[in-house]
């Protein structure tokens, strides 16, 4: 059984360790609200910068190839993989489930005949996934907006891309970032960022439709019909070949965003817990400290007790 003076200075080593973690969750707490805004705000502009691509590519059909960025290299044999993570540590289980997707995505790359190249932006990612795939790694960076995040952040990370991209050295790459849905629950997602995925969004398109007919039918009512034509200036590939890089900046942008609200929600989940169960063995170690200490009087009690009635 432990002595008083170990109990004491247990108790008093963890009330330290508490008000630590009390104070990292009320940083964390301040910090995610701040990054939670951000990344809000981001979002729409990323999506609608994506549903613009989208338009722009469905309207260019046919026609030509169009840029190398929108429909590929024509193979798949190297897959760039763009992981986020965190630079510190004492967020709960938030850059494991990242290095767990990694490790995932980067199987079923290499189940499908691919080479994967691995670029990490976090130190804990990059320490994660280096003994295992450290021969992957082309490169890593660490403290990324460390003085507050800037788009000319994303933007160095995405014209690196580009730039590899036209170098002819990987054919498709993929974003993986923790998606920020509350300070208990993020969400790892994969986006892929090259070659741009086109997508259709069939509500739309049926509304669209529907609009036409009702159009159709109200033009052969009056007699006329009118055909609606867009008019690009410059052409529909000057315009991707301008606009695709920069959605390339755009979207690991909002992925720094999301990551940075994501890590700064599960470290107050973290703290928080770790805050309470501080508590909780603080309540231990006294229940204990106060038994031991009780029967370290009732001896002394009794040892003097008998010593009298020796007498």
């Amino acid at each position: 059984m432990p002595s008083l003076k170990d109990l004491r200075s247990r108790i008093g080593s963890v009330k330290s360790t508490q008000k630590i973690t009390s104070a990292m969750k009320m940083v964390a707490a301040a910090k995610m609200r701040r990054a939670q805004e951000q990344a809000v705000a981001a979002r729409p502009y990323a999506e609608r910068m994506g549903d613009m691509l989208s338009s722009l590519a469905m309207s260019l059909g046919e026609s030509s190839g169009g840029p190398a960025m929108l429909v590929g290299t024509g193979k798949k044999e190297t897959h760039l993989i763009l992981m986020l993570s965190s630079d510190r540590g004492l967020c709960g289980g938030f850059n494991a489930n990242l290095a767990r997707e990694a490790r995932l995505l980067i199987r079923e790359s290499q189940a499908n005949g691919q080479n994967v190249k691995l670029l990490c932006l976090g130190r804990k990612g990059a320490d994660a996934l280096r003994s295992e795939y450290g021969d992957l790694m082309i490169d890593t960076a660490s403290d990324i907006g460390h003085s507050g995040l800037t788009f000319d952040d994303a933007a160095a990370v995405g014209q690196h891309i580009s730039r590899m991209f036209g170098a002819g050295e990987f054919d498709v790459s993929t974003l993986l970032y923790a998606r920020f849905k509350s300070a208990i629950s993020q969400i790892v997602t994969r986006q892929q960022l090259i070659p741009l995925p086109v997508v259709v969004d069939e509500e739309s398109e049926g509304s669209q439709k529907s609009q036409e007919k009702q159009s159709a039918q109200s033009t052969r009512r009056a007699g006329t019909h009118h055909d609606a034509v867009y008019i690009f200036e410059p052409h529909e590939e000057d315009l991707l070949a301008d606009l695709l890089p920069r959605n390339v900046s755009v979207q690991i942008f909002r992925g720094l965003l999301e990551n940075f609200a994501s890590e700064q929600g599960a470290r107050m989940t973290a703290m928080d817990n770790a805050t309470r169960n501080a508590s909780d063995m603080i309540d231990r170690l006294t229940l204990l400290y106060n038994r031991t200490r009780q029967a370290a009087i009732t001896k002394e009690l009794i040892e003097i007790i008998s010593g009298a009635e020796t007498v």
